[in-house]
């Protein structure tokens, strides 16, 4: 059929082409046209093309606004995460979005650099405007404002970082098993004891990874080392790593994040010590950098891609009210150059 057949554009009534009209140019029904534009997996390469072209010929826009006060369904979700450019949170994001995108639905994201009551009620309320159907959470609250949870009971919700209320569930990996994994692996060296640098205290991850580490020193035996405190940047690491530089028996150190491990090992190296030779050092998260760096950084890798896949597929479970086959999220430790034995003294 051509488009002209179809009285669209000018050639009839001149009001703009409808979905119907798209199925009428395909030859195929509108709940068609409609699985083809929400990225709907289930449609044939050869249908798809026949709906593409034809909303192409036609210059058909969908409206969003109609679609929602038809269906009563916005095929949108929202997310409210910290304000970052920090590796991990962009690779949760583009997680969140690719699953999200693989089941016809769209990602609203808003940003927060504060997480006061009334920025998160503000974020909120942003969101549930846009009429999404429910909302991530990659922020780092463990107990929500009253008002707060007040807006989170009004949509389906999920956690990636321990903000919780009576409906949020939560995904997130086991944040003190990676404390564990990296704190072990250099006992296991032969180390004496390992030094922390610790991520942001206001997030529940850092805590966590504190945990492991404190836990596993105790379980073998030592008194944990003094707390250094970091903020997730390179250089809070590297003032972490000037003080690390100066105590003599500091032989190992795990960094709370491979950007603030990246910090120290500059630091140390400017001091004149050697990573390994002199102290070991391992991060956390594997990201892009850390097989390039000098030498290269033995870290513990987190699925964050699948972490922001696993909160979309939980928060659709939650507004589809389907089960959801659970997936583990697993920390894995990834040794590299930037750990070995400690160096033995030289005997006199």
């Amino acid at each position: 059929m051509a488009v002209e057949d179809l009285g669209i554009g000018g050639a009839g009534d001149g009001r703009p082409p409808g979905m119907q009209d798209v199925a009428r140019l395909a030859g195929v029904s509108a709940q068609t046209v409609s699985r083809v534009l929400r990225g709907h997996v289930n449609v044939s390469d050869r249908t798809r093309s026949q709906v593409m072209s034809a909303v192409e010929q036609l210059g058909y826009r969908r409206n969003h606004a109609a679609s929602v006060l038809s269906s009563g369904r916005s095929r949108t979700i929202g997310a409210v995460m910290w304000s970052t450019v920090q590796y991990s949170g962009l690779l949760i994001s583009h997680g969140m979005e690719q699953a999200a995108r693989e089941s016809g639905y769209t990602v609203s994201t808003v940003s927060v650099t504060s997480l006061a009551a009334h920025a998160l009620e503000s974020a909120l309320a942003t969101l549930i405007e846009q009429a999404v159907e429910g909302i991530v959470l990659a922020i780092p609250i463990n107990e929500p404002d009253r008002r707060v949870a007040d807006l989170l009971a009004r949509v389906p919700s999920v956690s990636v970082d321990g903000a919780i209320s009576s409906t949020t569930q939560m995904v997130m990996v086991d944040q003190e098993l990676i404390g564990r994994l990296a704190t072990q692996h250099l006992l296991d060296l032969g180390h004496d004891n390992v030094w922390h640098v610790s991520g942001d205290d206001k997030w529940n991850e850092a805590s966590l990874r504190t945990a492991g580490w404190q836990r596993t020193v105790e379980a073998a035996g030592r008194t944990p080392a003094p707390l250094l405190h970091g903020d997730w940047t390179p250089q809070s690491g590297y003032e972490a790593g000037q003080l690390l530089a100066r105590i003599p028996d500091a032989t190992a150190v795990f960094v709370s994040s491979d950007e603030m491990a990246f910090g120290v090992m500059r630091a140390l190296e400017d001091a004149g010590l050697r990573i390994p030779e002199d102290v070991s050092v391992v991060g956390v998260d594997d990201i892009s950098l850390a097989p390039f760096s000098r030498p290269a950084l033995t870290t513990v890798a987190q699925p964050l891609l699948g972490v922001g896949a696993s909160a979309v597929r939980h928060l659709l479970a939650q507004i589809t009210k389907e089960p959801i086959e659970e997936t583990p999220l697993v920390p894995e430790l990834i040794v590299r150059a930037s750990t070995a034995p400690p160096r033995k003294p030289l005997v006199e």
